[in-house]
């Protein structure tokens, strides 16, 4: 289920922004994953699996340390008090123990903040669901990975086949140094010479960026001097703060959210993007849209535009990478207001590829170095003025294209809620063993009929559905 990643002992710059943000309690970056289970995974395999899982991902076990001038991206080091009892929870599903019930039960553990001091993750096992099911939330902050990583970090919670590999053990830990003792005057060195470090490496690329821009401008002064003003534009509109959101309906921001979940045949949605020769995001997004669409006019507020975040996954082709965060988030305008699904897919098709071919997205860790170098009160102002007028974000990730297993209990259903990080809506696919599941999270204020929001959301489905 992927590559073996790379721990670095500090936050790159994008990384430390997902945890700087969080000054701001609306700009909170927790991922939850939901996986629902055919029965109660076996006890002492499970207990088994936790410590694969501990052997082999050595964020589990690290808090995080700031720097105590903020010269540096805060580190990761061994919790010396580390408790799995802690971090593993048991629960009960309350009413009747439905779907809804359990998305009930997840949606405040996800809202609540993660202690700082401790390794930022919680797993809990809640039992009681109807027909005899059980489910697993895993909380994660986004600072520790993105979707992508985070299902590289879950592989050794899962397995195969039901009965599993005989055999399997768990590795032997990776080893972690404990931390050493070290003075503040000390830590104050350590954090000067790495911001040293990165302050020469980002001044090499600079220098380099700027002799290959000479050479251009000295080959092509004209395609020189407008390659220049491109990248320039594309960083503009990369941190332009806005003022609102363009929704004349999801205006309203809070801390709580709703979950509600979705699932809809792989294969239909890849049918209907090949009809217009486009790809199972551009179906997905259109879907949502279309939902979209049909919410405002269903409230007498029909609008044209709406501005959508669309993490872009920069991890593609890597056989190996570090672990953490590996995206760009563009914001950009969609279309609600073209009806015919086919048409909305062509110009989903046209604007993401669009912001593929941003030249600001190769600069997103420099932009983000640069930013977090800014006083954090300020860099928190900033970000928030970026993030609190996105309409919706709507994130697309791959997972196992074949049925796993939890320690003997098949996984029916996995379904991924990303953050609303100051944004109204947050539609995300994971894709698993033939269906794409869908994680609808929504801010409370912004959206206050979620069933009328759900049966739109429906509707659009079914209108890219019948494309093909």
């Amino acid at each position: 289920m992927g590559a073996e990643l790379h721990y670095d002992e500090r936050m790159s710059a994008s990384d430390a922004l997902m945890w700087n943000i969080e000054r701001d309690p609306m700009l909170r970056s927790t991922i939850l994953s939901l996986i629902v289970l055919d029965g109660l995974p076996d006890e002492a395999r499970f207990r088994q699996a936790l410590e694969r899982a501990l052997g082999k991902v050595p964020r589990l076990r690290q808090h995080v340390v700031l720097d105590p001038l903020g010269a540096a991206p805060p580190r990761w080091e061994l919790d010396p008090h580390f408790d799995l009892g802690y971090h593993e929870r048991r629960l009960r599903a309350p009413g009747a123990g439905s779907l809804r019930d359990l998305l009930d039960l997840a949606a405040p553990i996800a809202m609540q903040a993660f202690d700082k001091d401790r390794p930022l993750w919680e797993l809990y096992r809640v039992e009681g669901l109807a027909g005899g099911q059980s489910a697993l939330l895993l909380k994660l902050h986004h600072s520790v990975s993105d979707g992508v990583g985070m299902v590289r970090m879950t592989s050794s919670l899962v397995e195969r086949t039901r009965e599993g590999r005989p055999g399997r053990a768990a590795p032997e830990p990776c080893v972690l140094e404990e931390p050493a003792e070290s003075s503040a005057f000390g830590e104050a060195l350590r954090a000067l010479r790495h911001r040293a470090g990165e302050n020469a490496a980002l001044g090499s690329r600079v220098l380099g960026a700027l002799r290959r821009g000479a050479g251009e401008a000295l080959r092509d002064p004209r395609g020189g001097l407008r390659r220049a003003g491109e990248v320039a534009g594309s960083l503009g509109r990369m941190l332009r703060p806005l003022a609102e959101p363009l929704s004349p309906l999801l205006r309203g921001r809070s801390l709580g959210v709703r979950f509600d979940a979705l699932a809809v045949p792989l294969e239909g949605l890849k049918r209907a993007a090949k009809e217009v020769g486009g790809t199972l995001n551009d179906a997905f997004v259109a879907a949502v849209l279309g939902g979209l669409r049909r919410h405002h006019e269903h409230h007498g507020m029909g609008t044209q535009e709406l501005r959508m975040t669309m993490p872009i996954n920069l991890r593609e082709g890597e056989t190996g990478s570090r672990a953490g965060n590996k995206f760009a988030l563009p914001r950009f305008k969609v279309p609600i207001g073209i009806v015919d699904a086919r048409e909305r897919m062509r110009a989903i098709h046209e604007r993401v590829a669009a912001q593929r071919g941003e030249p600001a997205l190769a600069l997103s860790e420099d932009v983000s170095a640069v930013i977090s170098r800014l006083p954090r009160m300020f860099a928190v102002d900033l970000l928030g003025s970026m993030l609190k007028a996105i309409d919706v974000v709507t994130s697309n990730v791959p997972g196992p294209p074949y049925p796993v297993f939890a320690s003997g209990a098949l996984v029916e259903r996995m379904i991924g809620f990303g953050p609303l990080s100051g944004a109204a809506l947050n539609v995300t696919l994971f894709s698993y063993d033939g269906t794409c599941q869908i994680g609808i999270a929504s801010d409370r204020a912004a959206v206050r009929d979620p069933e009328t929001l759900v049966a739109c959301l429906e509707q659009g489905i079914a209108e890219v559905l019948a494309v093909c």
